[in-house]
């Protein structure tokens, strides 16, 4: 039962840390950077380039976090597998500076997604796409134009006629609604 209300409280923080929400971050990071150090440590074998690999983890958990609701994963899990990948590629790393070229020509990776991460991808964006489609038509197109197209809260608030501050509202509920959907 501990171990339950430990995941929920790491998936709060989680959800919290999506939300750019600093306390929360740093209590993740006391909370799971120990388990991320270790899970580093094994695989890099190296302390210093295992501490180096945790604060790069929690660079990008900070970017990330939004992403974690839709994979289903445990947050524990979740946050392993980035430290996992993470020690994987400085593993890699080391080899290609190595020395051995041929090998690491042969190692290059395409930058393209893989056909995983493509169908990953497309199921979100399908997600994304209905949970947009139930907010108000004006709301969604303003989510659309801010946080895809760049558009300025300026630019949008006098595009659709409403004041700087109410348009500042519009994103933010429409934002928190967006999350609550893509939880469901």
């Amino acid at each position: 039962m501990a171990t339950e209300a430990a995941r929920e409280d790491i998936a709060d923080l989680v959800l919290r840390v999506a939300m750019r929400d600093r306390a929360a971050f740093d209590r993740l990071y006391n909370a799971t950077s120990a388990k991320l150090f270790g899970t580093c440590l094994r695989v890099l074998r190296n302390r210093a380039e295992a501490e180096e690999a945790v604060q790069e983890v929690f660079v990008k958990v900070w970017l990330k976090a939004d992403r974690f609701a839709v994979t289903g994963q445990s947050p524990m899990s979740w946050l392993i597998a980035i430290a996992r990948h993470q020690a994987i590629d400085r593993l890699r790393s080391r080899r290609e500076t190595a020395g051995d070229t041929d090998a690491a020509a042969l190692e290059i990776r395409d930058p393209a997604p893989d056909p995983e991460s493509r169908a990953v991808a497309s199921g979100e964006r399908r997600q994304l796409d209905g949970c947009l489609d139930e907010l108000e038509a004006a709301r969604a197109a303003a989510v659309r134009a801010a946080y895809i197209d760049g558009d300025s809260y300026a630019d949008l608030a006098a595009r659709h006629g409403v004041p700087l501050n109410t348009m500042r509202t519009w994103l933010r509920r429409s934002l928190m609604r967006l999350k609550e959907c893509l939880q469901r």
